[in-house]
């Protein structure tokens, strides 16, 4: 295996390690029982707002840290099957870049156990559905959002520097919003690792299936029309000066 891949490979794991162990301890903080947030924001709304753009936060500072510049940051195999459909990436690529994400969401979440009853009365940040039908029309249209905004920003030289940064806009509404029937996965990785830690697999191929096809009319979408000329050049959200020429070989 080339160096620079396994580079890569090792840069996605820990990048999607950190996602949910930051991003869920955040959820975890602000929502489960016993938490001094309970009482200071009763609004579950609000808290699941605050715990959106955290998460989203937390993922936006992964993607313009140094883990970022090496892989491009997906940390998420949407993203990755994303660039790979619209030819930014090699097949064995996409799945190397895969299989890290879904090992580091795996290892990242088993910290999470030392949150304890806290933790544990959110099964550590599981996403279950609530009504099979509504989530998973819920995770198609979140994950389309997610992965047309990425395609969007990064295909504009005036804006792609701007992608990470709407990460926490973006999961901020989205959770507020859809948070209480499906959970607000848009990432397989960040499901499986709490459903690995708590035991708890209910509902799990959706998370699988769902954002496969938001993702899939979100390429087709800019496959047609004017927006098949939007390209992005590299494989990557951020870092696009600065990039070590890996994301064009992968």
């Amino acid at each position: 295996m080339d160096p620079k891949f396994l580079k890569a490979y090792c840069s996605e794991f820990v990048g999607t390690a950190l996602l949910v162990l930051v991003g869920l301890s955040f959820v975890i903080f602000v929502n489960g029982k016993g938490s001094p947030v309970l009482k200071l924001i009763p609004d579950a709304g609000l808290r699941r707002a605050i715990s959106g753009f955290l998460f989203g936060t937390t993922g936006c500072l992964i993607t313009i840290s140094p883990v970022g510049k090496i892989s491009g940051a997906h940390i998420n195999p949407m993203v990755s099957i994303a660039f790979w459909l619209r030819k930014n990436m090699q097949f064995k690529n996409m799945l190397g870049f895969v299989v890290a994400q879904m090992a580091g969401a795996a290892l990242g979440c088993v910290p999470l156990l030392f949150w304890g009853k806290q933790g544990l009365s959110m099964d550590y940040g599981i996403t279950i559905p609530n009504g099979v039908s509504a989530a998973f029309i819920g995770e198609i249209w979140t994950t389309f959002v997610l992965i047309a905004v990425i395609l969007f920003f990064t295909s504009h030289d005036k804006l792609k520097n701007f992608t990470p940064f709407m990460m926490p806009v973006i999961y901020c509404i989205m959770v507020y919003v859809e948070a209480p029937v499906s959970g607000t996965s848009t990432n397989p990785a960040r499901s499986f690792g709490p459903a690995v830690v708590s035991h708890v697999w209910s509902g799990y191929w959706l998370y699988w299936a769902a954002p496969l096809i938001g993702t899939m009319i979100a390429v087709l979408v800019f496959n047609v029309g004017w927006l098949k000329h939007l390209r992005s050049e590299v494989a990557k959200l951020y870092h696009f000066k600065k990039h070590q020429n890996i994301s064009k070989d992968l």
